[in-house]
């Protein structure tokens, strides 16, 4: 899953913190809409902290730094 995160309204104001949701399939959407934000951003619109965050439901560990499930045989082979 992929979520765009973007505060809206006037520096000296308090900001409002927003967000929308995207399909784990549509990184396309997702760049698109963040990239529109900027845009507004840099057009003059009270819009700030533009960020894109990921999620992979089909992760094979948890999240963060963690010791590799039991089982798992990973080698580094060199030539």
């Amino acid at each position: 899953m992929f979520v765009v995160y973007w505060l809206d309204g006037d520096p000296g104001a308090q900001s409002q913190a927003r967000h929308r949701k995207f399909d784990p399939t549509a990184l396309g959407d997702a760049l698109r809409f963040a990239e529109e934000l900027r845009k507004r951003q840099a057009e003059g619109d009270a819009i700030g902290f533009v960020t894109l965050c990921s999620e992979n439901p089909q992760s094979v560990g948890k999240p963060g730094v963690a010791d590799p499930p039991a089982g798992y045989d990973w080698k580094k082979r060199r030539r």
